[in-house]
């Protein structure tokens, strides 16, 4: 299981994460997502076969482009 965090500058009102929460759940994989308003962010468990990759390319998408992956 793999946890990541990514900045997302597009967000900026409860349909945003809704939409996120909802596209990126439907991943095959995916264990959780929570996008953030306040500091738009968004976080996401995920395992095989979801990858990194797949997240991003549906992040871009949706018009919700990860500008940046978050390290901690």
């Amino acid at each position: 299981m793999t946890t990541v965090t990514y900045t997302v500058p597009a967000i900026s009102c409860g349909h945003c994460t809704h939409t996120i929460e909802s596209e990126v759940g439907e991943i095959q994989g995916v264990q959780s997502v929570k996008a953030e308003i306040d500091s738009k962010k968004v976080t996401i468990t995920f395992a095989e076969p979801a990858t990194e990759d797949t997240i991003k390319a549906l992040l871009a998408e949706i018009n919700y482009p990860a500008e940046g992956l978050i390290t901690f």
